[in-house]
């Protein structure tokens, strides 16, 4: 596994995290089902797989209410000397 590969593992690990704390009682099954995709791609997500594209990882934040982060991503800081 090359370094590209497990760009995106601290977000699976985060969505997994996130799937038993809001959603306890969901199976893979049924948490795919209440964001629209299938077992095999949450499985693929929770993996961090770059193959999953970011808005099903965006629609899973939704539905987890997570979903204002996503403003931040690639937002650059703001320094004292940006006009």
């Amino acid at each position: 596994m090359s370094i590209n590969d497990q760009a995106l593992e601290p977000l699976g690990d985060n969505l997994r995290t996130a799937r038993k704390k809001y959603f306890p009682m969901d199976d893979l099954q049924a948490f795919a089902l209440r964001i629209g995709v299938s077992r095999a791609t949450l499985q693929r997500m929770e993996k961090g797989d770059l193959s999953v594209s970011i808005g099903r990882y965006y629609q899973a934040a939704q539905v987890l209410g997570l979903e204002q982060p996503f403003a931040q991503l690639l937002k650059p800081p703001v320094s004292l000397f940006d006009d």
